[in-house]
């Protein structure tokens, strides 16, 4: 048995691991409907027992209780679907909805009809059910209850209680006006209100994620466009490679030390822009013929250190490998880039003193970027990781921290930034070792 080492770099998208907006809001206003309908029980076995046994109206007990042991048969029911999880579409709230209009129907039908001054309970079903469905199941509802009170208005068993509008609050007819519409106030003010922070909600995340796929629109285009303009800058790159090699080897051009050392300052900066290009193409899903190389965390983190500090100039630079026991890992040019470009960001606020800890947490790999600069203003902390926000007022700013934002995203993980107590800034990116470490996966040979 042998093992051999593959890479799993691809992590689904968060938005494509999260429920969708609207499942979500659905969801929660089912909760908000099981939640009311838990009061509505409450609520009726206290009025049929105020009246009964208070009032002494003889009503049908036996018949009125069994109404709301279905009831909260149903709602247990209800309660168990929404543990589910699973979406809630429009027409399930319709559903649901009929059903408490059909309880408080044969409840109405039980004790009086409309003569009950509990009949102006359907208001509360026409006023919810216009917060959460769309129109066309609002006007069903109001035609369903306007057809129930219309049936209720014919047909229903008598209740011995008079209006006695004369008497005002001492009218228990009156009384139950008072208590109605008190419940309605009430619940519609909470639970409304709780609907329409939910649909709210919903409308900020559908707007989050609009944002977020023009984002990486954006991206795209903008790795199409280095794409192409890296393939272009191949080939006259080569040329100048080649005509520098011929220039080095020319003994006329020997002879003079000081332009020797031009051609190699010269050769030097033409393979640094070829490792540019071709991690750019790299970055695109193509190659130059540069193979990625297996490494480690502690290594990938030690040597992307080195090379920064190498070919930045910074006064302080601070590094601190904090790790720990090490992981294997395919070095990635995007991971290296996104990195490079917080830490150029660090040392434009700064260019006295950078500071980079790269530490474990679990599962993750943390990776902080600290800076002795103004720090963010508050307007781009709160656009923080967004196109074109940059202080730096030069055309195409503020990309470095997007781009690192995005490729962190597309890994499963973040990018925050946070100005420190002492001044200063403080960006840190958080992946998953998952995203970016080797797995060993064991290949078994047959006899």
């Amino acid at each position: 048995m042998t093992a051999s080492a593959t890479s799993t770099p691809s992590a689904s998208p968060p938005a494509l691991k999260a429920r969708s907006a609207d499942a979500a809001a659905g969801l929660k206003n089912l909760h908000q409907l099981i939640q009311l309908r838990w009061i509505a029980v409450v609520g009726q076995v206290f009025t049929i027992e105020v009246a009964h046994y208070v009032l002494q109206l003889p009503l049908p007990l036996r018949e009125m209780l069994m109404v709301v042991g279905c009831l909260v048969l149903y709602n247990a029911v209800s309660f168990v679907r929404w543990r589910t999880g699973r979406g809630v579409r429009n027409v399930e709230l319709f559903l649901a909805l009929l059903v408490d209009v059909a309880v408080l129907t044969v409840q109405l039908y039980l004790s009086g009809g409309i003569r009950n001054p509990f009949v102006f309970l359907y208001l509360l079903q026409v006023a919810l059910g216009a917060a959460l469905l769309r129109s066309a199941y609002v006007w069903t509802m109001v035609l369903v209850t306007a057809a129930c009170f219309a049936l209720l208005a014919h047909y229903s068993v008598p209740l011995q209680l008079a209006p006695d509008f004369a008497r005002g609050l001492g009218s228990p007819y009156v009384l139950g006006l008072l208590v109605c519409f008190m419940l309605n106030a009430a619940l519609v003010v909470i639970f409304i209100s709780r609907i329409g922070q939910n649909l709210r909600q919903r409308d900020a995340r559908l707007a989050a994620i609009r944002q977020r796929a023009a984002e990486e629109e954006h991206v795209v285009r903008m790795g199409l466009l280095a794409s192409g303009a890296a393939h272009e800058l191949g080939t006259p790159l080569a040329t100048m490679a080649v005509i520098l090699g011929d220039w080095k080897r020319d003994p006329a051009l020997a002879a003079n030390p000081a332009l020797q050392e031009d051609v190699a300052e010269m050769q030097a900066q033409v393979q640094r822009c070829k490792t540019i290009v071709s991690g750019i193409l790299m970055s695109a899903g193509e190659t130059r013929g540069e193979a990625s190389a297996q490494t480690t965390v502690c290594q990938f983190l030690d040597t992307l250190a080195s090379e920064w500090q190498a070919t930045r100039s910074v006064d302080e630079f601070i590094y601190d490998n904090r790790f720990g026991q090490d992981t294997p890992m395919v070095s990635d040019v995007t991971l290296q880039q996104m990195v490079f470009n917080v830490l150029d960001n660090a040392r434009d606020a700064s260019p006295h003193r950078v500071g980079l800890v790269a530490e474990r947490d679990q599962d993750l790999l943390r990776i902080t970027v600290t800076d002795n600069g103004p720090g963010f203003a508050p307007a781009m902390l709160s656009q923080f990781g967004k196109p074109y926000q940059s202080s730096k007022g030069r055309p195409g700013g503020g990309l470095g921290l997007f781009l690192a934002m995005n490729v962190a995203r597309t890994l499963g993980g973040t990018v925050q930034a946070r100005n420190l107590p002492g001044g200063g800034a403080q960006v840190t990116i958080t992946l998953p070792l998952a995203a970016i470490a080797l797995q060993e996966t064991p290949t078994h040979h047959g006899r």
